[in-house]
Parts: C-alpha cells; structure tokens; sequence
C-alpha cells in the first residue's frame, strides 16, 4: 500500500476544489492506495492553521499527487518543495512523473 497524498489549489475555488480532491482519493483507494486528502479538514481555518496540519500529512506520505492548477497556489507549492526535498515521488493528475523519489537512497 502505498500512502499518497494529494495537493492542488483549494483557496478562491468553487467549494475549496472538493469534488476534485475527493474524486481523486476514492479513485487512489480503488487502485489500492491509501489518501492523505486534505479536503476532508473542517471549514474556518487559517491557511497557515492549514499548512500546519498539512505539511505533517506531506511528511508521512510516499508520493503526491498534484491538481491541476497546484503551481498557482502558494500551499501546494510548498507541498511540492516539502516532497521533493524529503526525495518523494510527485506525479501530475494524468500519471506524468514531476519528481522522480529517492528515498531507497539513506534519504528517509
């Protein structure tokens, strides 16, 4: 099993982009993964409230996923520089390898 976690822009979309971000965690289930999905958070957090629970989710998880839209949003591209300094794996929506891991190399 493999713990994926999913980043895209959420602040100043329709419904904070949940529809998306929940299409694509029962879509991660289905293939046998387990979603980290920040939309399932509560409404009336600060974005930094936000980023604090998280950048913790990043932390724990194997690879990323990133939304369309995510280099626009500033919470998700700190998602993508978390992950890709800690040597995940980071893909696009469609599958296309943004960042290919290293964590086999002594980087976990």
């Amino acid at each position: 099993m493999t713990i994926i976690y999913i980043a895209g822009p959420m602040s100043g979309i329709k419904d904070f982009n949940r529809p998306l971000f929940n299409k694509v965690a029962i879509e991660l289930a289905e293939q046998g993964h387990s979603a980290l999905n920040p939309a399932t958070l509560p409404d009336g957090l600060s974005q930094g409230r936000y980023m604090q629970i998280c950048l913790p989710m990043v932390a724990v998880a194997d690879e990323l996923v990133m939304l369309p839209g995510w280099e626009k949003s500033e919470g998700a591209y700190i998602e993508f520089c978390l992950a890709k300094k800690s040597g995940k794996t980071i893909r696009d929506l469609g599958g296309r390898v943004l960042h290919e891991g290293n964590q086999g190399e002594g980087n976990e």
